[in-house]
């Protein structure tokens, strides 16, 4: 049951991630093919890079419902496409849903591969960020895992969670289903109340700027 909780979640992150690369690569001239490119970086980019870390065979290479996933919200993006543009805060929350999800998938396998609890909250964290990384670099974005979005930060929120649930203890499936719940809260509350790091200013402009008061 615990095994097949987590490939469900698996896939309904696969999906949501899928659709919020799909949508960006949507205003960026890109062919039906490019954008099925595009949703499927962001959808599986994050889980390959683990993958390889972990020096294990790339998860997609064993299962081609991803590829088929990816089609699928291809598909529903070309059917509900005007819906889904204006309906801008649904795709947000296709991307936070597809970060929390994916994030503890990424964990569940570290856990599995016997790694310190550390790692696997960085192995989360690279699941959930990494695919949206290269996203934003075919699309000639800054990275939002750069900017001064909540992004990776949530990730490790969620991981640092999922830890203190095993003390408890709860079972895996509700252990991953409260820490998928706070990366998405967390990366949610973030973006509605404009939480964020400083950002860091330039250090040849603030220079400047104290040279010319001298």
């Amino acid at each position: 049951m615990e095994t097949y909780f987590t490939n469900l979640i698996d896939f309904i992150g696969t999906f949501a991630f899928a659709i919020s690369g799909i949508r960006l690569a949507s205003g960026k001239q890109i062919d039906w093919f490019g954008a099925y490119i595009i949703g499927l970086v962001t959808a599986i980019g994050g889980g390959t890079v683990r993958d390889l870390l972990l020096g294990i065979r790339p998860f997609w290479m064993l299962d081609g419902r991803y590829f088929l996933t990816t089609g699928i919200a291809l598909i529903a993006m070309l059917l509900l496409k005007e819906r889904l543009v204006k309906w801008w805060n649904m795709l947000f929350l296709f991307d936070a849903i597809g970060l929390g999800l994916v994030t503890i998938v990424g964990i569940s396998k570290s856990m599995d591969a016997q790694l310190p609890f550390w790692v696997c909250i960085v192995m989360g964290t690279i699941t959930g960020s990494v695919g949206g990384l290269l996203r934003d670099v075919l699309l000639n974005e800054v990275p939002l895992l750069l900017r001064k979005d909540i992004y990776a930060l949530a990730c490790i929120g969620g991981g640092l969670v999922y830890f203190l649930c095993r003390y408890v203890p709860l079972s895996t499936s509700m252990t991953e289903l409260i820490a998928a719940s706070v990366v998405i809260s967390l990366r949610i509350l973030a973006f509605r109340y404009h939480l964020h790091l400083p950002v860091l200013n330039s250090i040849q402009s603030q220079s400047k700027d104290t040279d010319s008061k001298e």
